[in-house]
């Protein structure tokens, strides 16, 4: 079944669709021009007033398939029955990509990866993302659990970046990242006790920088990987920045050398 042409095409094209539920974040998704939709979710027992005659109503005008569920189906496909509030909206986001089908590409010289290990606040995530698609970064390495879920607080908080940001999705972070040791990355954490700031260094080929959980910083399973450990110099007797901070570091200074 797997290696079916069509199950494989029909895989890749469901890898590239972000699912966003709630009325408020379906409406304004469905009201934001350029958004290539794939399908709108609704629950049967939902009353169709309000926001919800709304959505309904710009479904309708932009000939959108509506998909009617009942209650367990519709959390099932939110994958948050408790805050979906009975709808969801498929997404095509042209981008988003697995890890092993980017590192299959033909073209990975000099590419400038993220790889985020253990971001579990929304509002970092989503400002990691907006950084990143705006600035000198090709992708964003995002293991499928141990960060924050791509939801309406990420959303929000990446401006609506997150449609259009380069994702690359893999089950494991340490697995992504000796995959792409495979293809001649250089692999660097962010750490404070680093010697080696991150504006002299300039890597020869390809790079990939781990940013660490908010608290605990680069996982053991991430470090032992790394070949460079780079730090942010800092003054004033500062420990550290916010992590979305200092991937918006990463994300402009890059351009200085390229």
């Amino acid at each position: 079944m797997s290696d079916r042409p069509e199950y494989t095409a029909r895989k890749a094209f469901f890898d590239r669709v972000l699912t966003v539920y709630g009325r408020k974040p379906v409406l304004e998704a469905l009201r934001t021009p350029g958004l290539s939709l794939h399908a709108l979710h609704v629950a049967d027992s939902n009353r169709e007033d309000g926001v919800m005659a709304e959505i309904l109503r710009d479904a309708a005008r932009r000939g959108l398939a509506v998909q009617r569920h009942n209650r367990a189906e519709l959390a099932r496909i939110s994958r948050n029955g408790r805050q979906d509030q009975g709808i969801a909206l498929d997404i095509l986001c042209p981008a988003f990509a697995r890890v092993d089908d980017y590192l299959a590409g033909p073209d990975l010289a000099n590419q400038r990866l993220l790889a985020l290990d253990g971001i579990t606040n929304p509002q970092n995530l989503g400002m990691i993302v907006r950084s990143a698609a705006a600035g000198n970064i090709d992708g964003i390495v995002l293991a499928r659990r141990g960060n924050a879920a791509l939801g309406p607080l990420v959303i929000k908080a990446s401006a609506g970046t997150l449609y259009r940001a380069p994702i690359l999705f893999c089950e494991s972070l340490p697995t992504a990242l000796e995959a792409c040791k495979a293809r001649d990355f250089k692999v660097c954490s962010l750490r404070a006790d680093a010697r080696q700031s991150l504006f002299d260094y300039r890597p020869s080929g390809s790079c990939v920088y781990i940013l660490g959980n908010e608290t605990e910083g680069v996982s053991k399973a991430s470090e032992r990987l790394a070949d460079e450990a780079l730090c942010i110099p800092m003054r004033n007797g500062v420990e550290s920045l916010n992590v979305a901070v200092t991937a918006s570091l990463i994300a402009f200074c890059g351009s200085l050398g390229r």
